[in-house]
């Protein structure tokens, strides 16, 4: 006989509550050097934030935010900044380590 399994739902924004998480989600996100993979969490990020505000903040429709920061979404550079922004964080570039 088969034993049920009980789940629970889980979701990010329920531990996405003060910039600091949101910064370590970001960051972990970014170590996986998977563009699609950032490009979620930025969005998990924004939605932690409220969309609503986050597209007022940058000037990008709701709908073309979630859109963009969906799997396969393809935002500009300049769309990721300004979510960035609005989120209080900044792109940055460092030099990786060489093996």
């Amino acid at each position: 006989m088969e034993t049920m399994l009980n789940t629970t739902k889980w979701d990010i924004q329920e531990e996405l509550k003060t910039r600091e998480d949101v910064l370590y989600y970001l960051e972990a996100a970014l170590e996986e050097d998977d563009a699609e993979f950032f490009l979620k969490a930025l969005g998990d990020a924004a939605r932690s934030e409220g969309m609503a505000q986050i597209a007022r903040e940058t000037g990008v429709t709701r709908e073309g935010l979630y859109t963009s920061l969906s799997a396969g979404g393809n935002p500009s550079l300049v769309t990721i900044m300004k979510v960035l922004q609005v989120l209080g964080f900044r792109l940055r570039v460092e030099q990786r380590a060489t093996a």
